[in-house]
C-alpha cells in the first residue's frame, strides 16, 4: 500500500484512509495559501464598497442631500464600485453602495439618497 502524505508539509499520514492533512494547522495553511488570491480580491472590493458607503453615509445624515461631485472625489470615493443600481420612471440611474446611493444630477453635482426599507 502506498504511503499517504500531508498535502501541506509532506509528513506521512497515519489514521483514516481519507485523511489529507496531519493536523488542523496544516489544513488551515494549505487552504489559506490556496484561496489567498481570490480572498485578497474580494477583501479589496469589499473594503472599497464599505469605504464608499461610509463616505455617502457621513455626507448624508438626513437621508437626502445635494453635494458637489468634486467633494466625493477629494474624500476618496471610487465611482467604479457600487453594489447595485436603480433606474426610476424618468430613466435616471441611481448607484448604490448597500443602502446609500447617489444620482449624478449634473456633471458637477450629485444627489445623495438613502434607500428606505
Amino acid at each position: 500500500m502506498e504511503e499517504r502524505k500531508c498535502l501541506e508539509c509532506g509528513e506521512i499520514l497515519k489514521g483514516r484512509i481519507d485523511q489529507k492533512f496531519c493536523d488542523d494547522q496544516c489544513r488551515s495553511a494549505y487552504n489559506n495559501r490556496k484561496f489567498s488570491d481570490s480572498y485578497n480580491l474580494i477583501r479589496r472590493v469589499n473594503r472599497t464598497l464599505k469605504k464608499n458607503r461610509k463616505i455617502l453615509s457621513d455626507l448624508n445624515p438626513d437621508g437626502k442631500a445635494t453635494i458637489p461631485r468634486i467633494l466625493l472625489e477629494n474624500i476618496g470615493f471610487d465611482f467604479n464600485y457600487h453594489t447595485h443600481t436603480y433606474t426610476n420612471r424618468n430613466g435616471q440611474t441611481y448607484f448604490f453602495c448597500y443602502d446609500q446611493g447617489y444620482l449624478q444630477i449634473s456633471p458637477n453635482k450629485c444627489l445623495l439618497v438613502k434607500k428606505e426599507e
